[in-house]
């Protein structure tokens, strides 16, 4: 099956940087949350808000890698 040039090239141009980009974000957002943490140690509701953005920056990077997963299973299985 030879690979469809219009899917390959959205595929390599357009959907693999968004999806480097959108887990950068998600990176920097636990990061974040990280050093809120570490920071606001000797306050409870410092560490809260930080505990809330490291769960949400690790529930976007476990979304990021399971649609980048889904995407390379259709693009291998279409042949792209």
């Amino acid at each position: 099956m030879t690979p469809i040039p219009l899917i390959e090239n959205i595929n390599q141009y357009i959907v693999n940087p968004l999806i480097a980009v959108l887990f950068a974000l998600a990176l920097l957002y636990f990061a974040f949350g990280v050093v809120q943490y570490i920071r606001n140690a000797d306050s409870d509701e410092g560490r809260q808000t930080g505990s809330k953005h490291i769960i949400w920056g690790i529930i976007g990077m476990a979304i990021i890698v399971a649609a980048f997963g889904i995407m390379n299973v259709i693009c291998y299985t279409i042949g792209c």
